[in-house]
């Protein structure tokens, strides 16, 4: 039901801990993987997701190759700490570019590609579902990719095949994401012993645990989910 078979599948952010294991359970189930990521290499292409040039070049390509597109994992993504008041506007100003330009831009010029029935899986966070002090850009990023999902999504159920959209919230995802909130806290070994315990099933996500999701997602057996804000996150938006 999950196979991907001769499914054309394009990967932001695929040098990434989530990314790479997007990729890797795409090829599992049988698609053809598009990875990039800032830089090229490690068997991933370059493509800068803030630059609309980038995305039109890459699109273009897409369409003079496979004719088609059959799903965009947005993936790419940045995170920083700081309040309201202390974080540098610079700081905010580029984190909304990855996190929600970049997925603007993919969206808006992946769907022309994504017509013949594509899906789109965005890579949210529980951070866009609740807030944190210290994670003014990040909750503003998230939440808005989130909002961002539904719109296309309702775009996307007007044509005939559909093309969806889904948002996926994972939880804190071990990896180098979340060493870095644990280094940029004040007591970083504190921060580490306090993550896993903020979780109900008491340990953090695993990167292939949202991959597999990603492919569900991504194929056939999900043709009746769009719009969808789907937290992965061990309970912990249940408190």
């Amino acid at each position: 039901m999950t196979d991907l078979a001769g499914k054309i599948i394009l990967i932001t952010g695929a040098a990434g801990a989530i990314g790479s294991a997007v990729a890797a359970a795409v090829k599992s189930a049988g698609g053809i993987c598009r990875a990039t990521d800032l830089k090229s290499g490690g068997g991933t292409e370059a493509l800068d997701v803030t630059t609309e040039a980038d995305w039109q070049r890459f699109a273009a390509g897409i369409e003079s190759k496979h004719g088609r597109l059959d799903g965009l994992v947005n993936a790419a993504g940045i995170v920083a700490l700081g309040s309201v008041e202390a974080l540098d506007f610079a700081v905010w100003r580029r984190v909304l570019s990855v996190n929600l330009d970049g997925a603007f831009l993919g969206c808006k010029y992946s769907f022309p590609l994504l017509r013949k029935r594509g899906a789109i899986f965005n890579i949210s966070s529980v951070s866009g579902l609740v807030g944190g002090h210290n994670l003014a850009a990040y909750n503003a990023s998230k939440g808005g990719l989130s909002l961002l999902s539904k719109s296309v999504a309702l775009h996307g159920a007007r044509f005939t095949p559909p093309v969806r959209c889904n948002a996926v919230c994972p939880a804190f995802v071990e990896g180098p994401m979340v060493e870095a909130i644990v280094q940029g806290a004040r007591d970083p070994e504190a921060a580490r012993t306090k993550l896993p315990r903020d979780i109900p099933l008491g340990r953090l996500g695993q990167p292939a645990e949202i991959a597999e999701l990603c492919v569900y997602l991504l194929s056939d057996a999900a043709a009746f989910i769009t719009g969808a804000d789907i937290p992965i996150d061990g309970g912990l938006t249940a408190k």
